[in-house]
């Protein structure tokens, strides 16, 4: 890969299926097996894959009992298996699980708590299983509500794998976005490639875009946004860079969707939401993977007329969407987060890696920048003249994990480190982590 190939999310940090004969004789029938009866557009990490058998709280196993400080999935938000919230979904298992059709006041109870860390105008909560389907869902609203199809989204952005959502994902690939003519693309605001006021220079771009689909007659319905721009390389700072562009898409009639799949549940350390360090007062936002440390709910909150009138003039039915178990998943979760703290915690450790990281890249030449907000944190490497350095990227990420530490790549050329533990990890684990970091990059 040349340094300034732009690659695609999938492509960031995967297993080479041609590389199998150096594996050992049992994770190569694992690797020849899974491929042949899942086909190849499943992919695995790592140069070396892992064959993960237990988790517990930021460290997760191997099936040769191993150990591994996992400083990257954010799915299992308050740490692996945390008791809470395997003896919830053990309780409601044991009792019922359904639809949503019937009544059951855990899944009302939930909502009531969930929409109440929200701003008052955000009132009205729908769920669905995947985060996915929560931004598929918000688009079909925006699209009612305004009469018009056209999305604009950052030209690296992740937001899922259903139709619609894959067009909204540049970093899938050209081929997720070359069959829709509503989608539009503006650069993301990197700071440490963009001067000047980066607010000025993202509404600037966002406006092009409204005018553009505003002259083909397709007109704007919603800008979809991540408040961290995870995809295109972790960029948290400075805000509130983007009430401006916001402000534009409100102007021209569109709707602003905060797709809080990553950055929300207080991962940020500020708040519970990301968008809320902007200042921003979405019309819409849609939760994922976090929600239930594993299991499959996400949702979407809201202002509630524009739940009124998509109920109104269209009907909504998920099965699985917000079932008693999957509710009781997401209820453990958020209790876990305000018993132990974990906002405050998130900008504690969070506080604590970047300074680490800051210090060690202050002697290191190929670290061009590190960023980051809470327990999110980007580390972009870089080659002599600035450009972008994927390769170094990659290494890093593979022997992180020889040294027994999880981490990945993000980002338009897949050079920036992304760092995203449990929300519940240690200083002790911080250090260690610094530790075996400082040890890879010298």
């Amino acid at each position: 890969m040349t340094t300034l190939d732009r690659v695609g999310a999938l492509s960031v940090n995967g297993f080479d299926a041609s590389s199998s004969a150096g594996l050992s004789a049992r994770t190569r029938e694992l690797v020849e097996r899974r491929r042949r009866v899942l086909g190849p557009a499943y992919h695995l990490m790592y140069e070396t894959p892992l064959e993960l058998v237990r988790g517990e709280g930021v460290h997760v196993y191997d099936a040769d009992g191993a150990r591994y400080l996992d400083m990257y999935n954010n799915v299992a938000s308050v740490g692996h298996c945390h008791p809470r919230v395997v003896e919830a979904v053990t309780r409601q298992m044991s009792l019922i699980n359904t639809h949503t059709r019937y009544l059951h006041d855990a899944v009302i109870g939930y909502a009531e708590d969930l929409v109440g860390t929200f701003p008052d105008e955000l009132d009205t909560a729908m769920f669905t299983c995947t985060g996915s389907e929560a931004n598929d869902l918000a688009l079909r609203i925006a699209r009612h509500a305004t009469g018009r199809q056209g999305i604009i989204v950052t030209e690296s952005a992740y937001h899922g794998g259903t139709v619609d959502m894959a067009a909204c994902s540049p970093s899938m690939g050209p081929t997720s976005v070359r069959d829709a003519p509503w989608l539009r693309t503006v650069p993301a605001p990197d700071t440490y490639r963009v001067e000047g006021d980066l607010g000025t220079w993202f509404a600037e771009h966002v406006q092009t875009q409204i005018d553009d689909l505003a002259a083909s007659g397709i007109g704007i319905a919603a800008l979809l946004i991540d408040s961290i721009f995870v995809s295109d390389g972790i960029l948290p700072e400075p805000t509130p860079f983007l009430k401006p562009a916001a402000d534009l898409v409100h102007a021209a009639g569109g709707l602003l969707i905060a797709d809080e799949v990553q950055p929300g549940f207080g991962r940020l350390g500020a708040s519970m939401w990301g968008f809320e360090r902007h200042g921003l007062m979405p019309d819409i936002v849609t939760m994922g993977k976090p929600m239930g440390n594993g299991m499959p709910i996400a949702g979407l909150v809201m202002q509630s007329s524009l739940a009124e009138q998509f109920g109104r003039d269209l009907r909504y039915f998920n099965t699985f969407g917000g079932n008693p178990v999957t509710i009781a998943a997401a209820q453990a979760v958020l209790d876990v987060i305000r018993d132990e703290d974990l906002v405050a915690n998130s900008a504690a450790m969070g506080g604590r890696m970047l300074a680490g990281l800051r210090e060690i890249a202050h002697n290191a030449d190929a670290i061009g920048d590190v960023r980051g907000a809470g327990l999110f944190v980007g580390v972009e490497f870089v080659g002599s003249s600035g450009e972008p350095d994927p390769d170094t990227a990659i290494r890093v990420v593979n022997d992180m994990r020889n040294h027994g530490v999880l981490i990945s790549a993000t980002g338009l050329y897949g050079n920036t480190l992304k760092i995203r533990p449990p929300l519940s990890i240690g200083s002790a684990d911080i250090d260690y982590f610094l530790e075996q970091f400082q040890s890879v990059v010298a």
